[in-house]
């Protein structure tokens, strides 16, 4: 299902090439027409999954700094200003970028610093407060985690839901592709979720577009929630 799982977090990104283009490229066959740069972007999408399923499988997956800088140094790679390091901890150390929610303005997350302190913190912090959660939980709070904080300069959602696939399959679990049906669907629910914060519509519609969706959501199989405004690390990890 790579090309599939491939072509769906492409077409989230605004990624022209179709199901069939994206096939043909990870035959190996160039497809004409198309830019290099959204090549570019479909290979390292393909690469980085590749490279989360041989990290599960060889039982090196982890919910870390070092795994989801990685992650990201192959998905933003000669897209972002800089990869696969957090925001000020490369040689760019002012710019802060932020996040378009249209008619409603801008999200701006925490400030691109040297060293990046606020970061490191924020990252610490949020997965102490996620390990507590079951996995499910924990891996689609770390999407959105990611997703809030913004710790790379580009590719956040990306490796994010990479991450969350990989917390996902360690344990049994399918992983979750949101299907490219569901692109709208996904851009106004995240829109909503950068201005309130608050992430259970989103964690709800991830959990729909899972294969075992209805059983996820069933009430014997939503489990035990640990995740509120209250818990430790939550207000700088998790936004509030």
């Amino acid at each position: 299902m790579l090309p599939e799982f491939v072509w769906d977090a492409s077409v989230l990104e605004g990624n022209p090439f179709t199901f069939p283009e994206v096939q043909t490229l990870l035959d190996g066959v160039t497809v004409g027409g198309r830019k290099v740069s959204d090549q570019e972007q479909v290979l390292n999408l393909a690469e980085a999954s590749k490279m989360l399923i041989a990290m599960v499988k060889g039982g090196q997956f982890s919910l870390s700094k070092p795994v989801f800088a990685e992650l990201n140094g192959i998905v933003a790679r000669k897209e972002a200003l800089e990869w696969g390091v957090f925001r000020g901890e490369g040689e760019e150390t002012n710019y802060t970028p932020d996040v378009g929610l249209g008619e409603h303005g801008r999200y701006a997350p925490l400030p691109t610093l040297p060293g990046a302190p606020e970061l490191n913190l924020a990252f610490r912090e949020g997965v102490d407060t996620l390990q507590g959660c079951e996995p499910f939980e924990r891996a689609t709070a770390f999407f959105l985690f990611g997703a809030l904080q913004q710790f790379f300069f580009d590719g956040n959602k990306r490796t994010s839901r990479l991450m969350m696939n990989g917390v996902l399959m360690s344990h049994g679990i399918d992983a979750i592709s949101v299907p490219a049906a569901k692109a709208q669907e996904f851009n106004e629910k995240m829109v909503r979720f950068y201005l309130a914060k608050d992430g259970t519509e989103m964690m709800l519609f991830l959990a729909g577009c899972h294969p075992d969706a209805t059983s996820i959501l069933s009430p014997a199989g939503a489990g035990r929630h640990c995740i509120s405004s209250s818990s430790p690390g939550i207000a700088m990890g998790m936004g509030g």
